[in-house]
């Protein structure tokens, strides 16, 4: 137990160290690709924080020997949009408002592009609805629909790629930290910071996964609890991180842009993954899941509709997490 509880903080510690460098790193890779920051924190950002946990995804669905492992993956297609639209963005609400003042803040409002922030959403809550609608039927085609959510992904893709209004030189871009004296470091630092970070962050992830699940081990948890609550928490650790650090470095914008990025890969890829090589049929909880994440994305966008944002408005969503997390505790304990 004490091993366990050492490599849980080490692993920890590994994603945030590891985040920091790929954070500067990533940035960089936009303003040589003469990206805005949105495109920067949806595209780059998002894809290379997102390979950890759908390979994961990748590897239950089509390696898995049993149901049960399949079932894996395909919680880990529902929980991951779950944690990013309740605690990722209830992280960045609790940074921005602890770090007011050292940021020198006039006020707690979250300074992005609101209506594009809201559109979004709206993508994703209706991939999502779509996605979540195939899980309570079932037909002979269905798997061919992966390649659906598969389009999905490179329509946006393109479309953020091609209607971003930063300018890359918008955002204050700090030395690479791999090159600190470099005014305008090569591509090749660039890379090598940014890929070694990533691989960091991938072997951290996964540490960190293990230990909880020795956690739930040692105190007897259901497989299904540390499956459905807790291992997602842990997966979308980096995009979590990512955007605690860049908050804390006032870039909201680049924040919340990884997470909407990240929302989307994981509505898409892993869902589609998913769908070639399993039933997708939901049982109770991952029907749960699907709709406490709905319920959170509508709360986000009609914020994001209405137009400026504060941080404290972001808070609360954190605590839809927490309802779904008792809600499995009774489904799998108590019940």
């Amino acid at each position: 137990m004490l091993l366990t509880c050492f490599l849980f903080l080490v692993s920890a510690g590994a994603i945030y160290f590891a985040c920091e460098y790929f954070v500067n790193g990533v940035e960089w890779f936009g303003r040589k690709l003469n990206l805005g920051a949105t495109a920067t924190g949806t595209v780059l950002a998002a894809f290379g924080t997102a390979l950890p946990e759908s390979a994961v995804t990748f590897v239950a669905v089509m390696f898995g020997k049993d149901a049960a492992a399949k079932d894996i993956g395909v919680g880990a297609a529902l929980g991951g949009p779950l944690v990013l639209a309740t605690i990722a963005y209830a992280v960045v609400g609790f940074a921005l408002y602890a770090e007011r003042k050292r940021l020198k803040r006039p006020d707690l409002r979250v300074r992005v592009d609101n209506q594009r922030l809201a559109r979004d959403q709206s993508w994703f809550l209706a991939i999502f609805v779509v996605k979540v609608g195939l899980g309570l039927i079932a037909f002979a085609w269905k798997p061919w629909l992966g390649v659906l959510f598969l389009l999905a992904y490179v329509a946006y893709v393109w479309r953020e790629m091609r209607d971003d209004s930063t300018a890359p030189e918008e955002e204050e871009l700090e030395p690479l930290t791999f090159r600190p004296n470099d005014a305008d470091p090569t591509m090749g630092w660039i890379a090598l910071q940014t890929g070694l970070a990533l691989i960091v962050i991938a072997i951290a992830s996964r540490t960190f996964v293990w230990q909880l699940e020795a956690f739930g081990e040692f105190f007897h948890l259901s497989p299904h609890i540390v499956a459905l609550v807790l291992s997602p928490v842990a997966t979308e650790l980096p995009e979590t991180v990512n955007a605690l650090i860049w908050v804390r470095q006032g870039k909201e914008r680049l924040a919340l842009a990884n997470i909407s990025g990240a929302m989307m890969i994981q509505a898409t890829i892993p869902s589609s993954m998913a769908l070639f090589a399993t039933p997708w049929l939901f049982d109770t909880p991952l029907i749960v899941a699907g709709g406490v994440t709905m319920v959170a994305v509508v709360a986000l966008w009609a914020m994001f509709r209405h137009g400026a944002v504060e941080a404290r408005w972001l808070m609360p969503i954190g605590a839809l997490y927490g309802v779904f997390a008792v809600f499995v505790g009774w489904w799998f304990g108590v019940r």
